[in-house]
């Protein structure tokens, strides 16, 4: 296969890249990677079961831990936030609002539906003290955490 100019010599065809990982043997003599057939449009219009994971960041400070995570769009009355045994889930919904009048969409990035989050806490934390606020998009929730002494001394008896 002939080049023309340097940008093509970082385009591999798909054949080529195959032989690139599994070896020149190893390659389907059809030159298909997979003897599976290749997803058409259909199949990836389809709408998925599961909820989508929500993103978030937890960090500690001295006294407390905090967990983080982008809810805009989320109405309070549209998320559940609960913890047991150490584990924090988090739950909501997140409406598109009315798409009646949609026809087809050009682009569609935005994940709309429901969402879930379960992390499993870091460090041991009072469940009995817990704040949780929604301000400008972003769902805070802080724990008082456990004060654990670091050496415990033991009496020899």
């Amino acid at each position: 296969m002939a080049r023309n100019n340097r940008d093509d010599d970082l385009l591999m065809e798909e054949d080529e890249l195959t032989a690139a990982f599994l070896g020149d043997e190893d390659v389907p003599a059809d030159n298909q990677t997979s003897g599976a057939p290749e997803a058409t449009n259909e199949e990836w219009d389809e709408e998925e079961a599961l909820p989508g994971q929500l993103a978030v960041d937890v960090y500690e400070t001295k006294e407390k831990l905090v967990v983080k995570a982008r809810t805009a769009g989320v109405n309070k009355s549209d998320l559940d936030v609960s913890i047991s045994d150490n584990t924090l889930s988090i739950r909501g919904t997140l409406s598109a609002g009315n798409e009646e009048d949609v026809e087809n969409y050009f682009v569609q990035e935005c994940y709309w539906g429901e969402f879930s989050r379960s992390i499993a806490l870091p460090v041991s934390v009072k469940e009995d003290e817990i704040e949780a606020q929604l301000k400008d998009g972003v769902l805070t929730i802080s724990f008082a955490k456990v004060k654990q002494d670091t050496v415990k001394k033991i009496q020899i008896l």
